[in-house]
């Protein structure tokens, strides 16, 4: 049951990665902290990036679960 969860997990993580690497990215990354830019929360995602993100969150949440899991079963 463990190596069956320690499995899913990676693969999980694989997924995850890919998730977060396939969206586009939605500012200039940390040039956009001193608060001049705006469009980054007014920006509503569409089409593949909605989709990639509502995969990334639903992705962690398994991720975090599993990963308590098997923090749990081994301690």
């Amino acid at each position: 049951m463990l190596t069956l969860l320690m499995v899913l997990d990676a693969l999980i993580s694989i997924g995850l990665i890919a998730a977060v690497l396939g969206q586009e990215a939605k500012a200039g990354g940390l040039g956009g902290m001193d608060g001049s830019s705006d469009a980054v929360f007014s920006s509503q995602a569409r089409g593949m990036d909605a989709f990639l993100a509502r995969v990334t969150v639903i992705l962690a949440i398994l991720f975090a679960i599993i990963t308590l899991v098997i923090a749990k079963m081994t301690s």
